[in-house]
């Protein structure tokens, strides 16, 4: 049996429901933001800002910016056991991954709580 280890999930079922859940979240975020704007056509800086003081804004942002970060991971994994067959490259692939989307998670979670 292979075990892998490279993968954050134990099997293909937790890996399927982190897609399906991440891939839910983000539609939300997208649809909220995209009425958020139809709703404000003309918006005002004050009003981009008064959306980002909730605090209900800030943890629904960094909630999807983590699910960005579980939904590249598990599908940009899934691409590299599928199509990278060298160990080394693929660790290299996937050591990558990793930093881009901590970095990625770092500047917006600094974005959105302004730390």
């Amino acid at each position: 049996m292979v075990k892998s280890v490279t993968s954050f999930s134990r099997n293909g079922l937790v890996d399927w429901i982190v897609q399906r859940v991440s891939a839910v979240l983000l539609a939300s975020y997208t649809l909220f933001m995209v009425v958020f704007f139809a709703v404000n056509p003309d918006l005002s800086f004050q009003q981009w800002h008064a959306l980002f003081a909730n605090s209900w804004f800030k943890l629904f942002s960094v909630a999807t910016l983590l699910a960005i970060v579980a939904h590249v991971w598990v599908g940009l994994w899934t691409v590299a056991t599928d199509y990278i067959h060298n160990t080394l490259a693929r660790f290299l692939f996937l050591l990558f991954v990793a930093a881009i989307t901590f970095v990625y998670f770092v500047f917006g979670f600094t974005a959105v709580w302004g730390a």
